[in-house]
Parts: structure tokens; sequence; C-alpha cells
């Protein structure tokens, strides 16, 4: 299950390539978080994970802080989270969170993306229940079982932990994210983390080949053209 968020990364990354649409999406996000939990990033842990995120990404301070300004004034828009689901090409599950401020529009935008890849939205909690959410933290390290013990004694639960060629992967549940990473750099000391997030991983997976290859990636594009789609989840596994 380690390795299974992969698939989701390098496809998303591919759609990503408008670095005005990632510094959109990160300014909407760091605006809500901020907005629900307080701008600052020492009493909202949350907040925090988000700006450490967009740091990471190389969005520009001055996109940070426009957003926390934003959050600390009054009115501003009035974004609420949205979730759909359905099923891809080939017939891989798919989950689309978006931030939105206008449900109707949202919908329809991403409908009309199921719609062009010959796909299927389907009804709230139609493939949920097929991904676990989980804390994923990747970095090198060569001793697995020191990784493991440092984590035991912080008392993290730890729900999958592998080694792939000094490569460590170590998954949490959400809520156990902040007390993991804090173990980890108290072992470790400053490091460098490969991969740091919270995110879905699919309980099994679903190859995707042929002709629904090029249909999968049309999809992924269009709904990262969405402006109000924050992020885009699913079980595919690219054949060819």
């Amino acid at each position: 299950m380690g390795r299974a968020y992969q698939n989701r990364k390098e496809s998303m990354a591919r759609t990503a390539a408008a670095k005005t649409k990632v510094y959109s999406k990160y300014g909407r996000e760091i605006y809500v978080v901020a907005k629900s939990g307080g701008a600052d990033p020492s009493a909202n842990l949350a907040l925090r994970r988000l700006i450490d995120k967009a740091k990471k990404d190389q969005v520009p301070a001055h996109v940070i802080e426009k957003a926390l300004d934003k959050a600390s004034g009054a009115g501003g828009e009035d974004f609420v989270p949205a979730r759909y689901e359905g099923f891809g090409p080939g017939g891989c599950n798919v989950i689309v969170d978006c931030l939105t401020d206008n449900n109707t529009r949202t919908f329809n935008d991403v409908r009309l993306c199921f719609t062009k890849a010959k796909a299927k939205i389907g009804a709230p909690g139609a493939v949920a229940h097929m991904f676990d959410q989980r804390a994923v933290l990747v970095f090198k390290h060569g001793d697995e079982e020191a990784v493991l013990e440092a984590l035991m004694n912080a008392d993290v639960d730890v729900s999958d932990i592998e080694n792939e060629d000094g490569m460590l992967t170590v998954l949490t549940p959400p809520n156990e994210y902040f007390k993991a990473k804090s173990a980890l750099t108290e072992l470790l000391g400053e490091i460098e983390f490969e991969v740091d997030e919270i995110t879905f991983i699919p309980q099994t997976s679903c190859t995707v080949s042929g002709d629904d290859v090029a249909l999968f990636e049309k999809f992924l594009d269009m709904l990262n053209d969405c402006d109000d789609v924050q992020d885009v989840y699913h079980n595919a596994e690219i054949q060819g």
C-alpha cells in the first residue's frame, strides 16, 4: 500500500504545468484553512502544514501572504469544500476534491469532465470507501528498525512502513501526522522529505490500458483546468 499514492502524484504532476493555476489553488486553500482555524501558523497546525507544502512547491511568499491577509480581514469569499466521486476511464475509482463558492457551477464543471471522458460521476460515497486517508512521509534513510522504534516510542500509530532502496515510506492516520513528523525530526534532525502530505491511498488498483490511457490523461487535464478543483485521487495504474 505504501507505494500506491505514487501513481496519483505522477499523473497530477503531468497536469500541473501551469504555475499560476497551482498558485491560485494554494492561495484558495490557504485562505480557507486560515479563515476557519486562524491565520497564525503556530496555532493552526493544518495551516502550518499547508504553508510548508506550498513553500516546497515553490509558491511565492507574496501568494501565501496575500491569502493570509485576506483571511484575516472581514468578509471575503465564502468557499466551502465539495467532493465528487465516480468511475473514470477504464473503470478506475476517482475522488475529486474542490473548494467552491457555487456548488451548482462546480458540480456541472466536474460532471462535464466525466462526461467528455466517457466516465460516470457517482453518488456521494460511491468509491470513497475504497480509499484510506493517510499521512505519507517519504525520506532517505537506511535503518527502518530505528525509525520504527522512534515512532513507537513517540506513541505514533504507524499504519505501514517500508524500505525501498534506502527510501523509507511511513504511513500514519491523518491525526498522527504532526506527532510522526516531530518524532522523525527529533531522531534525524532536519531532514528533506521527498513526500510530505495527507492523501487518499487506494486499497486496490485498476489497470488502465489501450485507448483508455489517452482518455484518462485527457480526463485529468480537464479536471486540473477547473478552477474549483483542488485535488484528484484515483486508483488507476497506467499500462503501456
